[in-house]
């Protein structure tokens, strides 16, 4: 009898990154390379892209583009086998060892790494004054300003080597305006050897960007800066490229923090009154090693902050940081040249910018080719391989049963329809004659298909009570199924809570009453509903289409392949965050819309994809339908993805029913026909609505929220047909 393998081990203690910064970003890469097993991180970072700030003057500049100073964090975790919150800390518990997070139940954790930067110091900031930091605010409106013809004089606030680069970068790419900077002291640059000093000095006035030292600027009123002095400058816009201070709650939470607010550490990152808190970066102060606030330190810290939160959940010594006496500064200057000092020392020239760029880009590049997660191959005899269904398997609805094994199943069943309205079986939820009229009756549910539990449980709600909405129900009540993986104790009870609690709140934003439920053990996450509602109208139907109709649909496709793509390190942060966004929106106000624009017909887009369930609609009803490929909504990346080769686990099964299409303008395994069978997570509706009131109903539907709605084809007597001609295959 063969030996049986070990089960992997389970996890047994939450690590908690709080903040994308420089450091963090390395812990995160660090355990992608080594992982240990019994330790789960969790990242969460406001911003789904983290920025390299010493690349930042060069994007102003016009030397990178957006994506070469961004790390993108839901794929960095993804390789990483972590889990990625986007969410934005608030507060902390340090005796119930929870992070407080904006909109959002609290977040436990066992260790946690603060790594979330400073906030712009005694910056007036709001109309025409915005801080550089956080970068990725300061960005959106940079592009902003770009873009406006009235800008013509912009002041820069603080005259350190960061005010002076960033003064410089802008006055290349913006050569028609008038830059000022502002420094409170009696000269630029004062950390700098009078060297390298001078040859910033030369590059400002080369560049026509004038100077005032001794500028405390106290007020930014109205277009005009206000100096201690008197003096007063006119601006159209403020940078403000200051110091920065720490966030209020880490002293409001009791941690141990210095004079100005920055957590208090030692040599090992470690906080000085809480062992299972470490931060690094500009929000933290070692005790006896006080160094400025820079992304340099933040960058040398993040290996030691790596090996320390792993020592410390393994119970072993921990290592201890070695700051530099002084950071070297390179400071580009815009025009192909960089000075480099440190110290007394400095150096000037193109070999300089070369060397920094080359710094830059090594540094980028360590978390961007970072090894692909893949899921171990099935140790199967040679002929039983083919056989083996894939080994990564998605979840939400790429994890359902495929239509036809379902169908055949049913059709073996012998169940008794005892009080059910005709033909109710085949719609998206039974309909139950009772005394006091009908009710709406179905059950939904999956395993996780995305790793932020409070998430995954508000779109599990949603997903369920799509089924009710599509046939213009009015759910009550509801009864939960959940499951949850082997953990520690109280990593089971967290990840139960975060799931129950986003289920609830849609819930209750729904007046559905969550009844009662059962909670089990099994291999991973999954949660399923039971839903019930009345009928106070006649049911919405998938046989309810008639030709000359419009079909509406109300949310993008491609869910499936985003979450697919995602599972694997392939997606991008900002397309898995549109993914979300979309299943996480309740479609109780389109079933409204639609029904008050004349729909008879309507469905939700599930697991079978459009396709799969425009088919069903149009057996039922006995017409035909022709889609317009090109006016179809699709999700960010969703072309790209099925492009690259990444599809969702049911997605061959779906692709079943685009046989019964004929297809017009592209070959059938393009993209954009592809994309037509990936399955749906709470997905949108799709209705049939009569043609002089198509355009209402889509406008009303983009006044409810549904950016996407659109008219995407028309009800005939003839074929299944779709036309890509006009769309982007590929």
């Amino acid at each position: 009898m063969a030996p049986r393998q070990a089960a992997p081990a389970p996890p047994l203690r939450d690590i908690v990154l709080l903040g994308g910064g420089h450091a963090n970003v390395q812990v995160l890469r660090a355990f992608a390379m080594r992982p240990e097993p019994g330790l789960r991180l969790t990242v969460v970072a406001r911003e789904p892209h983290s920025p390299y700030s010493g690349m930042l003057p060069g994007l102003v500049a016009g030397d990178y583009c957006w994506q070469d100073i961004h790390i993108d964090m839901a794929r960095l975790a993804a390789r990483s086998g972590a889990r990625f919150i986007a969410a934005e800390a608030t507060g902390l518990d340090l005796a119930a060892a929870r992070v407080a997070l904006s909109g959002r139940p609290p977040l436990r954790y066992d260790i946690l790494a603060i790594n979330v930067g400073g906030v712009p110091a005694h910056a007036p900031v709001g109309g025409f004054v915005t801080a550089v930091k956080p970068i990725g605010r300061f960005l959106p409106i940079w592009r902003q300003l770009k873009a406006d013809p009235n800008i013509g004089h912009l002041a820069i606030v603080g005259g350190g080597p960061a005010g002076v680069e960033l003064a410089l970068a802008i006055a290349k790419s913006q050569p028609h305006w008038r830059c000022l900077v502002l420094e409170a002291g009696p000269a630029l640059l004062p950390s700098l050897p009078p060297r390298a000093r001078a040859k910033l000095l030369a590059a400002l006035r080369q560049r026509r960007v004038e100077v005032a030292c001794g500028a405390k600027v106290e007020a930014a009123v109205d277009g005009e800066l206000a100096a201690a002095d008197g003096r007063r400058w006119r601006a159209d816009h403020v940078l403000w490229t200051t110091g920065v201070r720490a966030p209020r709650w880490l002293a409001a939470a009791g941690l141990a923090t210095d004079a100005g607010g920055f957590a208090t550490v030692a040599r090992s990152l470690q906080s000085t009154s809480h062992e299972a808190v470490f931060a690094a970066g500009d929000v933290a102060s070692i005790v006896g090693n006080a160094r400025p606030k820079s992304g340099v330190f933040a960058v040398r810290q993040g290996p030691v902050l790596a090996a320390n939160v792993r020592r410390f959940a393994l119970g072993r010594p921990l290592r201890r940081y070695r700051p530099q006496r002084a950071a070297l500064a390179i400071v580009g200057l815009a025009d192909g040249r960089a000075v480099a000092a440190r110290g007394g020392w400095q150096l000037g020239g193109a070999a300089v910018w070369r060397w920094k760029r080359w710094l830059d880009a090594r540094f980028m590049r360590r978390f961007a080719r970072l090894p692909p997660m893949q899921a171990p191959p099935p140790r199967l005899p040679p002929g039983l391989r083919a056989e083996a269904p894939p080994a990564m398997r998605c979840g939400g609805c790429g994890a359902k049963v495929g239509a036809d094994a379902l169908a055949r199943v049913l059709a073996r069943l012998d169940v008794g329809e005892p009080g059910i309205a005709p033909a109710s079986r085949v719609e998206d939820a039974a309909v139950v004659q009772v005394a006091a009229g009908q009710m709406a009756m179905s059950c939904d549910g999956f395993r996780a298909m995305v790793d932020d539990g409070y998430r995954f449980g508000r779109i599990a709600a949603h997903h369920a009570l799509n089924d009710l909405f599509a046939m213009g129900a009015q759910p009550t009540f509801a009864l939960a199924l959940a499951t949850v993986p082997l953990m520690a104790a109280a990593m089971m009870e967290e990840d139960l809570y975060q799931m129950m609690a986003g289920a609830l709140a849609v819930f209750t934003e729904h007046d559905v009453a969550l009844v009662g439920g059962h909670s089990a053990e099994g291999a991973e996450p999954g949660l399923a509903f039971s839903v019930t509602g009345t009928l106070r109208e006649a049911a919405l139907a998938k046989g309810g289409l008639t030709a000359g109709e419009r079909l509406v649909l109300t949310k993008p496709l491609g869910t499936g392949v985003v979450l697919s793509a995602a599972m694997q390190g392939g997606a991008r942060a900002r397309e898995v965050l549109a993914a979300i966004a979309a299943m996480d929106a309740s479609n109780a106000a389109a079933a409204t819309v639609l029904r008050r624009h004349g729909a008879m017909g309507c469905t939700d887009v599930t697991g079978f994809g459009l396709a799969g369930h425009l088919t069903e609609m149009t057996r039922a009803a006995g017409v035909g339908a022709r889609l317009q490929g090109s006016a179809v909504p699709r999700l960010p990346g969703a072309h790209r993805l099925l492009a690259a080769g990444f599809a969702s686990s049911l997605q061959d099964n779906n692709e079943q029913a685009l046989a019964d299409f004929s297809i017009e303008g592209a070959a059938p395994n393009a993209p954009a026909v592809r994309l037509l069978a990936d399955p749906q997570t709470a997905g949108g509706l799709i209705g049939g609505v009569p043609a002089d009131a198509a355009a209402a109903c889509v406008a009303e539907l983009r006044r409810c929220g549904y950016a996407a709605a659109a008219v995407i084809g028309t009800v005939t007597d003839g074929e299944l047909a779709i036309d890509v001609s006009g769309s982007d295959v590929g």
